[in-house]
């Protein structure tokens, strides 16, 4: 009588496989690896082994000792010295436009520079020495102001006028810039906002001037 094969089954070790749950879109969403901070990639990466070379201080530290001192003189000595010089333009002449220009931006700078170095110690805030900060807001400050104020070595008022509003413009996209790249800002929103100040205390020389 012929013996029939015998069927082995093998038996698996290991305990029985299970399937894994389906994974929700919140969870997703909670592993999903964060999207890179604005401005990172090898640009960023390259400014920020710069800075630690010139200045040894990381990019943080850098924005807080250096770019927030320079960006609050750049843009008051941008913005408020506009309807002093605007009006001295409008209703006298060029010269006078161009000593009340000087003046209000030397004065600004003195008073920037001052009131960032007393204001704050650095001690507390860890933004460096108050008096490194008050030269490079008072600095800025100055410069601020002088840029604008150059184009009145124009005799003629209204092409002084012309000239002087293109340097404001350059002025106000250089500050929405610095915004952007350090702070984090988008640029339309930055130029909305400084344009709109510059035109508000623009607008107010300008009446001053014509009363």
């Amino acid at each position: 009588m012929a013996s029939r094969p015998v069927t082995r089954r093998r038996i698996g070790v290991g305990p029985p496989a299970t399937a894994e749950p389906p994974t929700t879109a919140a969870q997703t969403r909670e592993h999903a690896s964060p999207p890179p901070p604005h401005g990172s990639g090898p640009s960023h990466s390259r400014l920020a082994r710069l800075l630690r070379r010139l200045t040894g201080s990381t990019e943080e530290e850098f924005v807080l000792q250096i770019v927030q001192p320079s960006l609050v003189g750049l843009i008051d000595g941008t913005v408020s010295t506009l309807a002093p010089i605007f009006a001295a333009a409008i209703s006298a002449n060029s010269r006078t436009a161009l000593l009340v220009g000087l003046a209000t931006a030397l004065g600004a700078g003195v008073s920037m520079g001052m009131s960032e170095a007393l204001s704050d110690t650095g001690e507390q805030t860890g933004r460096g020495s108050a008096i490194v900060r008050g030269v490079i807001t008072g600095g800025a400050t100055a410069l601020g102001g002088i840029f604008h104020s150059l184009p009145f070595l124009i005799s003629n008022v209204n092409q002084a006028l012309v000239v002087a509003g293109i340097v404001v413009a350059i002025e106000l996209f250089a500050i929405a810039w610095v915004r952007y790249r350090f702070l984090h800002v988008t640029l339309r929103s930055s130029l909305i906002v400084v344009t709109l100040g510059g035109a508000i205390v623009l607008g107010i020389g300008v009446v001053v001037g014509s009363s």
